[in-house]
């Protein structure tokens, strides 16, 4: 690979490192990088997953102080998200890309529907009462599959069921998004580097990229205004969704 291609690569993953420690998302840089690359699909799925894990951890670090308000979510939905991400990771390396690549546009617009009006929608449905945590841990189950299998989008489907729990403070569901995305991807990781399915020439130059990004993303979100970054989120979520019907569908 060119200087140029590292660069390329280097830069998806700082931006791809920021935008999952806001709201998600980051693999839609990062793994189309590698594919321009030239690195093979599901290499490059792992190698992605590889390149932003570090990142992932980062954010945790950096959201550390709000995670004492969210200690009674983290056990089961952690626990949920390590099989998930277990059973996810395992599939990828067993089947082919292209049924759950046509499936992830809907996918994405679930998730960005569910938490642009999860609130109000929860609201009618239970009459004004949370959704139970019994339910997030099931939705978090598939999450963590879904993330082991592909990874793109679940910082944002993580949000949604977050607010269906009847989290409203941003930046609380960011941290713990970021454990369980480090928990989800930790365990894809140890899969795709025991089954040797890494590129980890373009996946060492991410892997700095990503902690850089991941870091500063959160430690930047964390001084910005909830509402604000609830916004960006939001238009992350839609923007995502938008490109990837016209690119699957187009």
């Amino acid at each position: 690979m060119s200087v140029a291609t590292y660069a390329l690569l280097f830069f998806a993953a700082v931006v791809g490192g920021a935008i999952n420690s806001v709201a998600g998302g980051g693999s839609f840089v990062a793994f189309p990088a590698l594919l321009f690359a030239g690195v093979s699909p599901v290499a490059a799925n792992a190698t992605n997953t590889i390149a932003l894990w570090p990142g992932s951890v980062a954010s945790a670090v950096a959201y550390r102080r709000e995670l004492g308000d969210v200690k009674r979510e983290l056990v089961p939905l952690g626990t949920a998200s390590l099989v998930g991400g277990i059973v996810g990771s395992v599939l990828l390396l067993r089947t082919s890309d292209h049924t759950f690549v046509l499936l992830i546009p809907w996918l994405l617009l679930f998730a960005t529907l569910l938490f642009s009006f999860g609130g109000a929608v929860t609201g009618k449905i239970t009459g004004g009462k949370q959704a139970s945590l019994g339910v997030a841990v099931g939705a978090q189950l598939f999450i963590g599959l879904y993330g082991g299998y592909f990874g793109g989008g679940i910082g944002i489907m993580m949000l949604a069921v977050l607010s269906l729990l009847g989290m409203t403070d941003i930046h609380r569901m960011n941290s713990l998004k970021a454990v369980l995305g480090t928990l989800v991807n930790g365990v894809a990781v140890v899969t795709f580097v025991a089954a040797g399915a890494v590129a980890w020439a373009p996946g060492s130059v991410m892997i700095l990229g990503g902690i850089a990004g991941g870091y500063a993303g959160a430690a930047i979100a964390r001084r910005v205004e909830p509402r604000t970054v609830r916004r960006l989120v939001l238009a992350v979520a839609w923007i995502m969704t938008g490109y990837f019907f016209l690119r699957t569908y187009a």
